[in-house]
Order: C-alpha cells, then sequence, then structure tokens
C-alpha cells in the first residue's frame, strides 16, 4: 500500500534529496507496517521523533508501535520545536 511521508524541521535531511524541497515523499509500505517500522529505514534519532500525526490526529509514543496506518494515509512527523 502507499501512504505519503513527511518530515518537518531538522528531520527533512533523512528524506531522500529529491523529497526534501516538498519534505513529503509517497512511499509503499506493508500492509501490516506499524508506524515505528515505517520510520526505522530513514534513520530517524528516536529521541527527534517527537510529535507523530496520522492524518492530522496524534499518535502518542505508546501506540506507534502497534498502530497500522491505512492506505493512503499521511504520516507526518516533527522534531521537538524550541522557540518563543
Amino acid at each position: 500500500m502507499q501512504i505519503t511521508f513527511k518530515l518537518y524541521a531538522s528531520l527533512t535531511q533523512h528524506l531522500p534529496a529529491e523529497a526534501r524541497r516538498h519534505n513529503q515523499i509517497v512511499i509503499d509500505v506493508a500492509d501490516s507496517a506499524t508506524i515505528a517500522q515505517i520510520v526505522e529505514p530513514f534513520g530517524l534519532p528516536e529521541k527527534l521523533v517527537h510529535l507523530v500525526l496520522v492524518n492530522g490526529v496524534y499518535v502518542p509514543p505508546a501506540e506507534r508501535l502497534s498502530f497500522v496506518p491505512k492506505a493512503g494515509d499521511v504520516l507526518a512527523i516533527w522534531p521537538p520545536i524550541a522557540g518563543g
């Protein structure tokens, strides 16, 4: 199945070069792939996988090992953000 995978801020560097400009890529994943399994090949440092959203809905850390997105979903990940 295909999903859209988006990375924001400093995490965009983990996308293929051609996808960084738009911070997203459409990827093929197994129907049973969890968020953790989808993220793993991109080499994201675990401490930087802070805010995880599927179709704009927050997925808590405890659910990321078992949550399985559906075809067409958008998986978006943000690192911790500081600001003022």
